[in-house]
């Protein structure tokens, strides 16, 4: 929805006060900021990570906010929200609800506004919720907190909310700890707990970040469905387009505090003027097309002590002259005056008609297939089963029988040597702790892993066999230096005299793209995405074969993203390593992957070649995995949206008789409630469908 249709929305009297309804009728935007600025007075002077923001939105509409992490998204989400951490501090500009002005209350007079009239969903769930706290009680507070509702009134109403956002059977987790639900059952307590006020404007930071494609596919459709029937406007701040280009009406995409371009999503997607959009549009996998190497923006966003002069982006940029380094661009309307854009040199229709001669345009080479060779690694009837016992607040309830997990249950694969072979499937599948099992940090159940053909359990794997972590934060020691934290792994194969050490490292850093100098600096002062460099240099040190990585870039921009994933590819192709990707972005996953798994509750459903799968998935789970991803081009499908909550409710310690996925299968027969169907080979790859076979 447009700036101009503010007075054509409806919204359901309930979810408005008279002012707001005032401000509806005489076209006034819920959130209207102008000239918002930022500051954080440090010892060596002011720092700026929001600078002259002025933006608008109007009631029911959704305003997304992207850019690279840096740029000032989430800044500007607390500022709103009334959440600036000391010492930050508005130093300039205006916000106005529904054409009140709140900057200026008192934080009292905010309190009562927060969660009343503006809501607010954070990326981590379990951040915003108390653990010691069932999430029913946590609803109740939050209902009788803003609205006049007494106790019987108010648990009602959270019931009300619960399923409203989702949640199948809310009675039944009603009492339950925040611990004992999914990350995706947390993110809609979550919502719930946002829109119990009523409010007028949802702040959503991150809200599918770290979800899996189906729980983000619900997430999404549950905010344009508030959206729409709440008449709430919504300022989604994300690094996914894809899920901006699903749900937002129009974009701000921010880069070193400010906004580099605004304007309706179609033409921000589809031909953006700014080239740090048109950089982080290319930077983005396609599904189903796996190139060379992904564009990628060179360089990273710049620190808030050395914001460059002229354009911020223009060291990073090749259309940069000699006015982009020395004076700042104006804000001024795009090419169609349907947005703004703050460029020297901004994109117009005739110039897009061409690629520009830049590295920011998309290569069009399509990667060959690698041969079948001799798998390094494969997995023979691999089965991991834990068993959990009743805790003692568990036993003091009843229940005191104990589970038996079937995290992983006879999965088979092999990867060639040189090759990569992907896990995708949803959180609880069982893919991280198959990798564990393949770095034999975990000893199997029943099967076995093959390392060249022998059991991993019997061969020296020093060094042969390293693993890349999703966060680097948690995985390099943050009491060491660079230097030593790449250098470990070489002093514990043996003695090793300094300065080979040392030369090995700067050789490593270098490789990876960083500097050598940059071994005597801190693990703290990089970025995500070096931190994530430095992960895969250490695990490099010892030259190893085989390096099993989960989810190394799920909480990367894609801009560092496809810095990354054309790291590792050279890499492989340098070194012939052999790896085990683990990810839930399937764009990633057909940019990287040689072969690809599906795994369900524990069990591969579906093994493909890369190209094979996305183009033909033969399994109703893996098409409902696909039809769940946010489309950059168009929408996506709703059927995996309108199923996938059936899982939230399976217990995944039951065991299992018939098909695991026939509760969320539009196709099953009477066969798949009581036979477990075999894996069928053929030539299009392995598939367990009765309905396939």
């Amino acid at each position: 929805m447009g700036m101009d249709s503010f007075a054509a929305t409806t919204v359901p009297p309930r979810a408005v006060t008279s002012n707001s309804a005032d401000a509806r009728a005489t076209g006034m935007p819920v959130l209207d900021l102008r000239g918002l600025t930022v500051e954080i007075p440090t010892r060596r002077g002011v720092l700026v990570p929001v600078r002259d923001v002025s933006l608008a939105i109007a009631p029911g509409e959704v305003l997304g906010v992207v850019g690279e992490s840096g740029a000032g998204k989430s800044m500007l989400g607390s500022a709103i929200v009334g959440l600036l951490e000391k010492p930050a501090r508005r130093a300039a500009g205006t916000i106005l609800l529904d054409g009140q002005r709140i900057d200026n209350l008192t934080p009292s007079d905010m309190r009562r506004v927060r969660g009343r009239r503006i809501g607010a969903i954070y990326q981590d769930p379990l951040t915003a919720l108390d653990p010691l706290f069932s999430i029913g009680s946590q609803v109740v507070e939050t209902i009788r907190c803003h609205l006049p509702l007494g106790a019987v009134a108010a648990r009602d109403r959270a019931l009300s909310l619960l399923d409203r956002v989702g949640i199948a059977s809310p009675t039944r987790w009603f009492d339950r700890l925040p611990h004992e639900l999914s990350g995706g059952m947390r993110q809609r307590v979550v919502i719930a707990l946002a829109i119990a006020g009523e409010p007028r404007l949802l702040v959503a930071d991150e809200p599918t970040t770290a979800l899996d494609v189906s729980i983000q596919a619900q997430i999404v459709d549950l905010l344009k469905s508030l959206c729409r029937d709440m008449g709430m406007a919504i300022l989604l701040i994300t690094h996914d387009m894809g899920v901006i280009a699903e749900i937002a009406d129009r974009v701000a995409v921010m880069y070193a505090g400010r906004i580099a371009e605004l304007g309706r999503v179609g033409r921000v997607v589809q031909a953006p003027a700014h080239p740090y959009t048109a950089g982080l549009m290319g930077a983005i996998p396609d599904l189903g097309v796996r190139r060379m190497r992904l564009a990628q923006i060179e360089g990273a966003m710049p620190r808030l002590g050395a914001i460059p002069s002229g354009c911020a982006f223009h060291p990073r940029c090749a259309q940069a002259d000699a006015q982009c380094a020395s004076v700042e661009p104006p804000t001024v309307p795009d090419a169609e005056a349907t947005g703004i854009v703050a460029c020297w040199h901004p994109a117009t229709a005739l110039s897009r008609a061409e690629p520009p001669a830049s590295g920011l345009q998309r290569p069009n080479i399509v990667a060959s297939s690698r041969d079948e060779g001799m798998p390094l690694v494969a997995a023979v009837g691999l089965t991991k089963h834990f068993r959990r016992d009743p805790n003692w607040l568990e036993r003091h309830f009843g229940r005191e029988r104990s589970q038996i997990v079937r995290a992983v249950d006879g999965v088979d694969f092999a990867i060639p040597r040189g090759s990569t072979f992907a896990l995708v499937g949803e959180s609880g599948s069982g893919k991280s702790t198959v990798a564990k099992l393949c770095v034999g940090l975990l000893a199997p159940t029943a099967g076995a892993v093959l390392y060249g053909g022998a059991d991993m359990r019997t061969v020296e794997r020093s060094g042969r066999l390293q693993m890349v972590f999703q966060d680097p934060g948690s995985s390099l020691d943050p009491r060491w230096r660079v230097c030593d934290v790449i250098g470990e792994p070489l002093r514990a194969r043996g003695p090793i005299l300094y300065r080979d050490a040392r030369r090995r490292t700067d050789e490593l850093l270098e490789r990876v793209g960083l500097a050598a100098a940059d071994g005597d600096r801190w693990t703290h002062e990089f970025s995500g995405g070096q931190r994530q460099r430095i992960s895969i240099a250490r695990a490099l040190a010892c030259e190893p074969e085989f390096l099993v990585c989960d989810e190394p870039t799920s909480a990367l921009d894609v801009s560092v993203q496809a810095q990354i994933l054309n790291l590792m590819q050279d890499i492989q192709r340098e070194r012939q390593l052999t790896y085990l990707f683990i990810s839930h972005n399937l764009a990633v996953v057909s940019q990287i992957a040689d072969t690809v798994g599906v795994m369900y509750r524990g069990r591969l459903v579906e093994v493909a070649k890369s190209a094979t799968l996305f183009a033909a998935p033969r399994h109703p789970y893996t098409r409902q995995l696909l039809d769940a991803i946010p489309r950059i081009g168009g929408t996506a499908r709703a059927s995996v949206r309108r199923l996938a909550t059936v899982d939230d409710s399976t217990d995944a310690s039951d065991d299992p008789v018939g098909c695991r996925f026939r509760a969320r299968c539009g196709e099953a027969a009477d066969i798949c409630s009581t036979d477990n169907p075999p894996e069928i080979d053929g030539p299009a790859g392995r598939v367990a469908c009765y309905r396939r076979t």
